[in-house]
C-alpha cells in the first residue's frame, strides 16, 4: 500500500490564501514615495482615456485602442527613468505630462496641453501600474 500525502490542515490553507492576497494587494499599492497628494488614479485613467494617449500607448487598465507607437506602459510604476532619460519621480513625471518636448524637443510625444493638476492625476494611475 502505497501512502497518502498529507494533506495541510483546513485552518493552515485559509491562511496560506489570505497570505496570498495580502501579498497581491501590497504590489498593488502605490510606494510613498510615489504617491501625488490630493491626485486620483481613477480620474487619472479617465484623462488617459480623454487625452487620446491610446492613440500611442498600451495603458493597462483603460479600455480603448492599443497603441504602438510609444512604448506600452505596463509596469510603469518600477521603471527607474521616464522615456529612458529622466528619473521617474512624481514632480518629474507631472511636467513630462505636461510638456515632454521641454525633456526631450527629438520625442514624438506632444505637449498636449494637459494642466499640472490633470497631470497629476494621470501620474497617480501610472503608479498604479506594478
Amino acid at each position: 500500500m502505497v501512502p497518502r500525502p498529507m494533506e495541510a490542515p483546513p485552518v493552515l490553507r485559509v491562511l496560506s490564501a489570505l497570505l496570498v492576497l495580502a501579498l497581491a494587494a501590497c504590489d498593488r499599492e502605490t510606494p510613498v514615495q510615489q504617491r501625488i497628494a490630493g491626485a486620483d488614479p481613477d480620474r487619472g485613467a479617465a484623462l488617459i482615456r480623454s487625452y487620446g494617449c491610446l492613440t500611442c500607448h498600451t495603458v493597462p487598465g483603460v479600455p480603448g485602442p492599443r497603441g504602438v507607437v510609444g512604448p506600452p506602459l505596463d509596469r510603469f510604476a518600477h521603471r527607474s527613468l521616464i522615456a529612458g532619460i529622466v528619473a521617474n519621480q512624481p514632480d518629474t513625471l507631472v511636467r513630462w505630462i505636461m510638456d515632454p518636448p521641454s525633456f526631450a524637443p527629438q520625442t514624438g510625444m506632444p505637449a498636449m496641453g494637459i494642466s499640472m493638476q490633470e497631470a497629476e492625476h494621470i501620474a497617480a494611475y501610472l503608479y498604479t501600474l506594478r
